[in-house]
């Protein structure tokens, strides 16, 4: 009987941290000190994955990442029923995510890069405008910079080859930005803006005391830019984060489903 006990006891001891591991709090559950604590430490984790380095947040730039993870979950389930259920939106990128996958990682950029830039460009739908003018594709390139990217109006409807433009289009903003310790943020604001003018955006903005968060800058001074900044720039990169961590830790937003990152 002794014996049977020492067995149980082992046994309940190896189970038990396996256990605590997958007990997750639920976004939902967590006041909102613990969303906090949760979503800067997801977002230094991520950052982390992209670069092979810390970041260094400011507590107001996780605020703003933590506002837009608030909108997301607010999907779940059409809690927010004038949007598509996030739900399906994870399952869209559930199909394209080993593609994207591995034509970034075929660029030597970071393939988190490039499974949420379509999460907040398009939601993983191709876009296919009737407007000439308009950005195509689930990339959300407008036709013109396809072209210089060497890709037509209709390949930038390929998946494939409008990531591998995408990849490339990052790495570029990566070079630019190769001395920065946030160059891979910078890159992502890149993607919407542009790598030119946000390096006059820096010039504006950065001095000694603030270049430490050279993102966190540009998003907190946002009124000493231009009206396009604060009106479709300003949050482009806190919801970059804020998509990631979502679809990086599924099982906290009550969704039973792998982490895009390990979808095959």
């Amino acid at each position: 009987m002794k014996l049977r006990f020492v067995i149980i006891s082992a046994i309940l001891l190896l189970i038990s941290p396996h256990a605590r591991a997958q007990t997750v709090k639920v976004y939902e559950d967590m006041s909102r000190a613990e969303r906090l604590v949760f979503v800067g430490e997801q977002a230094r984790r991520i950052a982390r994955e992209m670069s092979g380095s810390d970041y260094q947040f400011t507590p107001d730039f996780e605020r703003d990442i933590q506002r837009a993870v608030t909108q997301y979950a607010q999907r779940i389930a059409n809690r927010d029923s004038a949007k598509t259920d996030l739900r399906v939106v994870l399952e869209r990128g559930a199909v394209h995510a080993p593609v994207i996958t591995a034509v970034f990682k075929a660029n030597n950029v970071s393939p988190l890069i490039g499974l949420y830039i379509p999460w907040i460009e398009s939601e993983y739908l191709n876009i296919q405008p009737a407007d000439s003018s308009k950005a195509v594709g689930m990339f959300q390139f407008m036709p013109e910079t396809g072209e210089r990217l060497g890709l037509s109006r209709e390949e930038l409807l390929d998946v494939g080859k409008s990531a591998d433009a995408a990849a490339r289009y990052v790495s570029q903003s990566l070079n630019v930005f190769v001395d920065d310790p946030m160059k891979e943020a910078l890159a992502l604001l890149s993607y919407n803006r542009g790598a030119q003018r946000t390096k006059r955006d820096m010039k504006v903005l950065l001095n000694d005391q603030n270049k430490g968060c050279s993102i966190c800058a540009l998003t907190a001074d946002r009124s000493k830019l231009d009206e396009t900044y604060t009106s479709e720039n300003t949050f482009y990169v806190p919801r970059f984060f804020a998509a990631a961590i979502i679809g990086e830790n599924p099982q906290a937003f009550g969704l039973k489903t792998p982490p895009l990152s390990q979808q095959q």
